[in-house]
């Protein structure tokens, strides 16, 4: 008589349940380590951004024409050097992340060093070009009182430039070992000197809206000091140190390579907004329609902080794991990100959503701005969820090394499409600022497509291949 089958069946379903136990389980380990990057992340970057959003909410009560100057400028000082600060620094992303994947550790300090270098090198310009903002905006049109306060305000914003640059690539540099706290307890810090001294400098010492950019430079100064001090006397940092030597100038080549892309890649994009906020004021009630902009920008960009820093997540993990030559782990660190930006971004849109009634008063008391805010609140719910699927993407692009393709991306959805939506639906159909964030809105979500297509289609074999020739073959520039 055979022996009855059930036991064989029985042993195919254990195994089975134990393939799908597994397979769960390394779902749940890659949730953990993206967390446990993204979660600090959203600290450091709400607190460092959190600087520039108290400025506008301190000046907010000093007038419009305040508000509506130091406004422009800084949409100018972000379009001209903080954007390009923050941009470049996304080649260490590429370069720091798989040679810490592969474990060669002396090049991450090296190409931090050359990082140094280079930005300080492009900081000098852009802080000639900044003393003759005044000059710009009256030509291009823009209100003569309004572009009097935006001449001052950015003049005062040069000192920042300096440390900013710096801060964004010690930031790259921190991250991509995935040392969080040092950056999380600097920022706070930071955070919690800035609000007091800058107070005291706007309303105690009289010195109006300079007073605020004179408080953010402080505040980035101890920012890099604190973690500079933390770099160079820890033992977390010993085989990494960023020190120079003779590689670095050869290096310097290497960061541009990435670093120029990853500019455009991330600039193309900020441009857009900031070209929507300078349009907003060649629209009738300019000082309104720019108060208004720049405070629904602020919101975006706040909020943009949080899938930003799963975006971190995703670069540190695809990059590493790709340095390391391990292509399935980086493309489930990619996927695993985006799910969990996906959960933040729908809790984030309910909130806003629900507080639109509140939320200007924040920004000044005037009933109009308040009443403009709120009718604006559910075009910025819908933008903050393109934005998350789009910073994922972008991040992955930044770990694999793609930012020459992230920036023709974003240049095809916001400059051939975005933009012009926007131009017309403000100007041609009157609709304002409502039109302005519309073709933003467009854009955002093409963008989020595009990249999300490229990634699910990617062989992640072939540029574990890549990432591992690059560090091997460059390890010495």
């Amino acid at each position: 008589m055979e022996e009855p089958q059930l036991p064989l069946l029985s042993t195919n379903e254990t195994l089975s349940s134990s393939l799908s136990i597994s397979r769960w389980e390394v779902v749940v380990r890659e949730i953990k380590k993206v967390s446990y990057i993204a979660l600090p992340m959203v600290v450091t970057t709400v607190s460092q951004n959190l600087l520039a959003i108290i400025n506008i909410m301190m000046i907010g009560h000093l007038g419009e024409l305040a508000l509506s100057g130091s406004a422009i400028a800084t949409s100018l000082a972000n379009v001209t050097g903080f954007s390009l600060m923050v941009g470049m620094s996304g080649a260490l992303e590429t370069l720091c992340g798989q040679a810490y994947g592969a474990k060669q550790y002396h090049m991450i300090g090296t190409y931090t060093y050359a990082a140094i270098i280079s930005l300080f090198l492009v900081c000098i310009p852009i802080s000639i070009l900044w003393c003759f903002t005044e000059k710009f905006l009256t030509v291009i049109g823009q209100d003569p009182l309004i572009s009097h306060e935006a001449g001052i305000f950015i003049k005062w914003l040069i000192p920042a430039l300096f440390p900013y640059a710096i801060l964004q690539l010690l930031v790259r540099f921190f991250l991509t070992q995935s040392l969080l706290y040092p950056m999380l307890l600097s920022s706070v810090a930071a955070l919690i000197f800035h609000i007091p001294v800058t107070w005291m400098l706007i309303f105690k010492f009289k010195f109006g809206s300079v007073g605020a950019a004179l408080g953010y430079a402080l505040a980035c100064w101890l920012n890099v000091l604190l973690l500079g001090i933390y770099v160079k006397y820890t033992s977390s940092c010993e085989k990494t140190r960023i020190s120079f030597s003779k590689n670095v100038f050869p290096c310097i080549r290497e960061f541009f390579r990435f670093g120029i892309p990853a500019a455009f890649m991330l600039c193309l994009e900020w441009w857009s907004y900031e070209l929507a906020i300078l349009l907003s004021g060649r629209l009738p009630n300019p000082q309104l329609e720019t108060s208004v902009m720049s405070i629904c920008f602020v919101v975006s960009s706040f909020h943009f902080n949080i899938p930003n820093s799963f975006a971190a997540g995703a670069s540190t993990r695809v990059s590493n794991e790709l340095g390391a030559g391990n292509p399935e782990a980086a493309r489930l660190a990619a996927w695993v990100a985006t799910f969990l930006a996906i959960v933040e971004v729908v809790i984030a849109s309910t909130i806003l959503f629900s507080c639109r009634s509140i939320l200007g008063y924040a920004f000044g008391g005037e009933k109009e701005m308040v009443d403009y805010i709120k009718q604006m609140i559910p075009l910025i719910s819908l933008s903050i969820m393109g934005d998350c699927l789009g910073a994922l993407f972008s991040g992955v692009a930044r770990g694999v090394g793609w930012q020459h393709i992230g920036a023709y991306v974003n240049f095809g959805v916001y400059y051939l499409c975005g933009i012009p939506m926007a131009f017309v639906l403000a100007f041609v159909l009157n609709w304002r600022g409502k039109g302005l964030w519309i073709g933003l809105i467009t854009a955002t979500f093409l963008q989020s497509c595009i990249l999300m297509l490229i990634t699910f289609f990617t062989d992640w074999k072939k540029q574990a291949r890549k990432a591992t020739e690059r560090v091997f073959e460059e390890r010495s520039c």
